[in-house]
């Protein structure tokens, strides 16, 4: 497995990858032990570049190998996930909708919560039935500046 750490305008990114596909992206405080032995591949430092591109405006979807592992349902939710266009968002209950099981959505949450390659599988744009912003692992502050910034560029 192969590790960089993005500086983001939002803070510091860990992206991990394998066999050439991400299958984590997640905001840190500060680098895990793992990561001051970090090495570079080719998928990583394409990541970074889509990241860059993402935080200017420039880029609104992310065209990268992903391997986020976790259960078949949680596949069929992060699968949904990318299907929300930039700059909008989704209610959980759209998407229990979308995915044939109205009364998911607390499923759904869980799902998002565990969603291990945040950005380019967009959990952030997934809000409460409400409108509220609720749940994101990262923080409800930074849910809403990856919000503001789509808003702002869309």
């Amino acid at each position: 497995m192969n590790y960089t750490v993005y500086t983001s305008p939002l803070g510091l990114i860990e992206i991990k990858e394998q066999d050439g596909c991400l299958t984590n992206l997640s905001f840190v405080t500060e680098p895990s032990e793992s990561q001051k032995h970090q090495a570079s591949s080719t998928v990583l430092k394409v990541a970074c570049r889509q990241l860059d591109e993402y935080f200017t405006g420039k880029r609104k979807y992310f065209d990268l190998p992903l391997a986020p592992k976790g259960t078949d349902f949680q596949q069929k939710i992060w699968h949904e996930l990318q299907k929300i266009d930039y700059g909008t968002t989704k209610t959980y209950a759209d998407i229990a909708a979308a995915i044939g099981n109205t009364k998911a959505c607390r499923a759904v949450g869980q799902a998002n919560n565990k969603n291990p390659i945040a950005i380019i599988i967009p959990c952030h744009r997934v809000i409460g039935k409400s409108g509220n912003l609720i749940g994101y692992a990262a923080g409800i502050a930074l849910k809403q500046k990856l919000l503001d910034l789509e808003k702002r560029y869309k």
